[in-house]
């Protein structure tokens, strides 16, 4: 028998079988259960139906990781309105672009955002517009919880479909204008399925949002920590202390962390004087895209006593198509090595790694290819944006997603991220990876984060760049130089490897996700050349 997947059964679920259970600890120390969130979505959802929000109708949401977030999303859903969550670090441009291009037609915009909506509001076709403290704002915005109390509960469900868009994630917008990924019922449901199945997720886990709930509808998990009735813990931002705090206080079993998030938590480890880093569950914690450094892998496993996973993915694929626990292949010996790499295709997922011709590289782990993805949980299309989404999906091989990531391959086919195609370092004709060069790097104490890009050179073309946030945070002076960081990089690597170059910065330009945009250091590298690759 075959039953429509759809991603509003995953609150619908929770209400059947946890309804007196918690479901959401709110920033401000709230609690609701799982019946009192499906009523308080169905509460927006019958608002929006009175403002006349029908299906296919997109509703952005701007908001930190709050119930609100929560509510509005499954509000939206369930009238079959296209969920459109947008980043909370986005500039007014940003905004007046999203929402013109997605046609967005109501937003719930948080209190600390709603300034950044105002300045663009006459310049975007939105027309219903909704915030959580009407009172802290300036405009005509509506309250939340009055609009809910005046709404009831009561609304026409359309009939939804499983290949029908139900919502649009907007890109980080590295290289350009953000694109917006639309994702059907299917798609987000098989991916929380895989979700769930992956990250072991149960009935009794309390999750943390440290993650941005915007990001690829937080990896899933506003659909797979919902389904299985588990707890979400809300917050605004990360702060080492809050979060260690929450981990204790709500006795947290998983969270999500970029590997600049696992540095902030390792530095308050260490500051504190080594404090319990968890209650009485087991921590288990999932960081994404370009492997941690191993010292950053061995203190949280080691030192915080937490279990790490790897996950890889893009905005476009859900994220997940691999993950580096692959359990039977680890060993004391290897634990640290595996780990570091995005690892092996999750069920359903067809990952290849290819050359130019479409060919598969040998596994060797030592010939780059792109990888290229197929599954389930792949994007539907970009919206409104046709020659693109042919190009996402035709380019060396037909019917992949095309990543524009760099990788290897070893004998049991688990992946290692090398580059983006276009951040790779091309110096004298080698091919020479920055993530390799920045892995190095993280292994000095003088070094809290660092950047390499590819500078241009007379001499070879191209030469790497570092850009280095020093440990003591003082880039007029650094505990260590920029020869003896030079000299530290031809210790451990080839010569034509060596960082030739390095600046001291206070900090990095990164997405809210943690991603540094590499972009912006290019761009600044190369200002006044003709080109931003070299002719090595």
């Amino acid at each position: 028998m075959e039953t429509p997947l759809i991603v509003t059964d995953f609150l619908e679920q929770a209400r059947t079988h946890y309804a007196d259970e918690e479901a959401v600890v709110a920033t401000d120390g709230q609690r609701f259960t799982y019946d009192e969130l499906g009523e308080r979505a169905d509460r927006f959802s019958a608002a929006l139906q009175e403002r006349g929000i029908e299906k296919g109708d997109r509703v952005a949401v701007l908001d930190p990781n709050t119930h609100y977030h929560l509510e509005a999303a499954y509000g939206s859903m369930q009238l079959g309105a296209i969920f459109t969550p947008v980043n909370y670090r986005l500039t007014p441009n940003d905004y007046e672009y999203i929402l013109s291009d997605a046609g967005v037609d109501a937003i719930y915009a948080d209190y600390e955002y709603v300034e950044k909506i105002e300045a663009i509001r006459d310049d975007v076709p939105t027309e219903t517009f909704v915030t959580n403290d009407a009172d802290a704002v300036s405009g005509e915005w509506e309250e939340f919880d009055d609009v809910l109390e005046e709404a009831g509960t009561e609304f026409e469900r359309p009939e939804l479909a499983e290949d029908e868009i139900i919502t649009i994630n907007y890109t980080s917008g590295t290289t350009g204008d953000p694109k917006g990924v639309c994702r059907t019922h299917r798609t987000e449901t098989l991916h929380a399925y895989l979700m769930s199945i992956y990250h072991e997720i149960t009935s009794d886990d309390t999750y943390l949002w440290t993650l941005p709930m915007f990001h690829v509808n937080g990896w899933g998990h506003i659909y797979a920590v919902t389904g299985m009735g588990a707890t979400h813990v809300c917050t605004r931002g990360v702060d080492a202390d809050t979060v260690v705090s929450a981990i204790r206080e709500e006795d947290v079993s998983f969270l999500c962390a970029a590997p600049t998030v696992l540095n902030q938590l390792i530095d308050y480890y260490e500051n504190e004087d080594e404090p319990e880093m968890s209650g009485s569950k087991q921590v288990r914690v999932t960081t994404a895209g370009s492997a941690p450094p191993e010292a950053t892998i061995r203190a949280v496993e080691d030192r915080f006593g937490w279990y790490l996973k790897h996950l890889y993915g893009a905005t476009e694929t859900g994220p997940l198509v691999t993950i580096s626990d692959a359990k039977r292949l680890i060993d004391d010996e290897n634990r640290f090595e595996i780990k570091k790499r995005q690892g092996i295709g999750v069920l359903g997922t067809d990952v290849r790694v290819v050359d130019e011709d479409g060919n598969d590289v040998p596994r060797d782990d030592q010939t780059l290819g792109e990888v290229v993805v197929r599954g389930n949980q792949v994007m539907d299309r970009y919206w409104n944006k046709p020659e693109e989404t042919e190009a996402a999906f035709n380019d060396r091989l037909e019917g992949y997603y095309h990543t524009g990531d760099l990788a290897t391959v070893e004998e049991n086919r688990l992946i290692a991220l090398r580059d983006r195609k276009k951040d790779i370092i091309i110096s004298g004709g080698e091919n020479i990876s920055s993530i390799e060069l920045e892995d190095v790097l993280f292994d000095h104490d003088a070094v809290a984060d660092a950047a390499v890009i590819p500078a241009p050179s007379e001499e070879w073309g191209e030469t790497p760049k570092a850009f280095v946030v020093p440990s003591n945070g003082d880039p007029s002076d650094p505990p260590v130089s920029a020869v003896e960081l030079t000299e530290y990089t031809r210790d451990r690597l080839a010569s034509y490897k060596v960082v030739r170059r390095v600046e001291f910065v206070e900090d990095l330009p990164k997405t809210a996700t943690g991603k540094i945009q590499k972009y912006e250091l290019r761009q600044q590298e190369w200002d006044g050349e003709e080109r931003m690759i070299g002719q090595g």
